[in-house]
């Protein structure tokens, strides 16, 4: 009996050793340690993280390309030609500008005219001045000197002056010849207020040269009379009586163009539109009445 217990208890033993070598054999194998069943909360995790991997990367790379890439519009910029043809630069004045300004000019024009009726004179007063210098002789002042000969004077400013009245003034230069020369070239020569003038065209001009004892020129320049060779001291003596009743002239009626005489004249001139002259020119004389 007892031999038969040690026979159960050996083999059991044995048994109990021999499913514990196989366990131990099976934890070191690594074939079928890989078929062992993950746990499920390992096989749900694996796949949501890759696929949130997957989509941060999409969405990293989409960004990537909407920075890189240039803002495309679907209308094209203009060339440099077609700028050009939108822009255009105006090369004329506009239509209601120079409307404006044609307007003005014949609003200032008859400004100019009803101007130039009120400062006329009547013809009762020309008369009566032209009648009290009918034999009137002016005689060289001491007051006023006498210019002197220069054959580069130009008359100031008669550049600036456009028309056919202003071209004597633009093209005169003095002259210095004797008297041969002045009797061969012109018919009509004159002994005015102490100096020789040659009469041409409308236009008193000094003679420089003819006689040198008789060279007395309060004004060197053309001066205007008018169709016909009225005595320039006699015209000038009419002129300033006519600037003294008008209020532009308080000196003397002493026939000559001296400074106050070239004075009223320039503010006369100016007042009606003329140009500033400070002689006696052919606007000057119309616009006076003693043309």
């Amino acid at each position: 009996m007892l031999k038969l217990i040690a026979i159960l208890t050996s083999c059991s033993l044995a048994l109990a050793l021999s499913v514990q070598a196989k366990e131990q054999t099976e934890q070191n194998d690594p074939k079928k340690q890989s078929h062992k069943p993950k746990t499920v909360q390992k096989q749900q995790f694996a796949p949501k993280q890759q696929q949130l991997k997957t989509q941060n990367t999409h969405v990293q790379k989409v960004h990537t390309e909407h920075v890189n890439k240039p803002v495309v519009t679907n209308t094209p910029g203009p060339k440099k030609q077609e700028l050009r043809k939108m822009t255009p630069i105006p090369t004329h004045t506009p239509a209601n500008v120079q409307s404006n300004k044609i307007q003005k000019n014949k609003e200032q024009l008859q400004v100019n005219n009803q101007q130039f009726k009120k400062n006329k004179l009547s013809q009762q007063s020309i008369t009566k001045i032209r009648t009290q210098h009918k034999n009137f002789h002016a005689t060289p002042k001491s007051a006023i000197v006498s210019v002197q000969f220069n054959q580069n004077y130009k008359i100031k400013n008669a550049q600036n002056w456009n028309g056919a009245h202003y071209q004597v003034y633009k093209s005169y230069h003095p002259q210095w010849h004797d008297q041969g020369w002045w009797k061969s070239h012109h018919r009509r020569l004159s002994l005015i207020s102490g100096g020789w003038y040659f009469w041409d065209g409308g236009y008193w001009y000094p003679a420089w040269g003819y006689d040198n004892s008789a060279a007395y020129y309060p004004y060197d320049g053309p001066i205007y009379s008018g169709p016909s060779a009225r005595p320039l001291d006699q015209l000038v003596a009419d002129v300033q009586a006519a600037l003294q009743e008008q209020g532009y002239y308080q000196g003397e009626i002493d026939g000559l163009i001296g400074p106050m005489t070239r004075q009223a004249l320039a503010e006369y001139q100016q007042a009606n539109g003329l140009y500033a002259t400070e002689t006696i020119d052919e606007p000057t004389l119309s616009a006076l009445g003693l043309s």
